[in-house]
């Protein structure tokens, strides 16, 4: 399908700051982390459309060291919170804290007033705590006793991981606060040849913390710059198709694979897939959404959004499975 791109509203001055700019991150970013393409692409795309990034994997693949990496990059505030069973709301959020010499109570702003906050482990926090971070992912605000303060208005993203294979004191995030990422990234091992480049790399001390190539306010633009991509309203409607077959797939997948699947994708997923599809597209160097950026996208937007029942565990059948056959069987604009 041909699309006109002169309905792109992204300017040619602003594409090549785009350009330039997601050119700098990513240099930065592969400078301190090695290979990881999936991760770089994740969180830059995660930036880009102004959205959290929920990661999974087995500890040591660098994920608080990409996070860090992110934040040094542009120069802005990073918070890192390690998630424990006995970590409180407050811990996190902020608190009240008795002023003896005043008698009155003082708000003490927790560690998630930064830019980029990373919650560690965040399946190892309790779901009284873990529910503490949902004002502030979705309204970007959090309360304290009877105050509402801001989180900071230009860029604020959280990145959070959760280990999978742990079970022993751990809290599996409820729907609702995985719901609140608008992807989520699972990586794996790093292959030899990037893992002999790690240990040179450790060897040369090269993983020194590096000047920041940006700022804050650059994000913010290129966050405006990324709203203006153009998606064209059949690219709108393919978005609705495959989060709409998430929620009644047989058509396309058959009754029998259709019974694994015990609830689907909401709104917010459709919301989601424009987003980052638009993200996408500029880091591919365009100012206009194809159907592969949708595809693309699929996974991470879809994977923590679609609950299987106890059968598909059974027959190992996974979730990436169902969106692959959802993706698959739907015909692209």
């Amino acid at each position: 399908m041909a699309y006109d791109t002169n309905q792109s509203k992204v300017t040619q001055e602003e594409f090549e700051y785009s350009r330039e700019m997601i050119g700098k991150l990513a240099q930065y970013f592969e400078n301190v982390v090695v290979g990881q393409k999936e991760l770089e692409t994740s969180l830059l795309t995660a930036i880009l459309a102004d959205g959290h990034v929920l990661i999974e994997s087995v500890p040591g693949l660098a994920k608080t060291t990409a996070a860090k990496a992110i934040a040094e990059a542009v120069d802005g505030k990073f918070s890192r919170i390690q998630c424990t069973p006995d970590l409180l709301p407050g811990d996190i959020i902020g608190t009240q804290v008795y002023n003896r010499q005043t008698s009155q109570f003082d708000t003490v702003l927790g560690p998630v007033f930064a830019n980029f906050v990373l919650l560690d482990e965040v399946n190892r926090s309790s779901a009284k705590t873990q529910s503490a971070m949902l004002e502030a992912m979705q309204e970007h605000q959090v309360t304290i006793g009877t105050q509402t303060y801001r989180m900071p208005e230009d860029v604020f993203i959280v990145i959070a991981t959760q280990n999978p294979i742990e079970q022993e004191g751990t809290y599996p995030l409820s729907e609702a606060q995985t719901d609140r990422f608008m992807i989520k990234e699972v990586i794996s091992y790093p292959i030899a040849a990037d893992e002999v480049e790690i240990l040179n790399r450790i060897e040369n001390h090269a993983f020194e913390k590096r000047p920041a190539v940006m700022n804050i306010s650059d994000i913010d633009r290129l966050q405006d710059i990324t709203d203006k991509v153009y998606a064209d309203e059949s690219i709108k409607w393919y978005i609705s198709a495959i989060v709409t077959a998430t929620r009644g797939p047989a058509r396309l997948l058959g009754e029998k694979t259709a019974a694994y699947v015990k609830m689907g994708a909401s709104p917010r997923a459709s919301i989601a897939f424009l987003k980052t599809a638009k993200a996408t597209a500029l880091l591919n160097g365009r100012t206009y959404v194809v159907p592969d950026d949708v595809k693309r996208m699929a996974r991470s937007v879809l994977r923590h959004r679609i609950a299987l029942n106890y059968s598909a565990i059974a027959d190992k059948v996974t979730v990436e499975m169902i969106i692959d056959g959802i993706t698959g069987a739907l015909k692209a604009p």
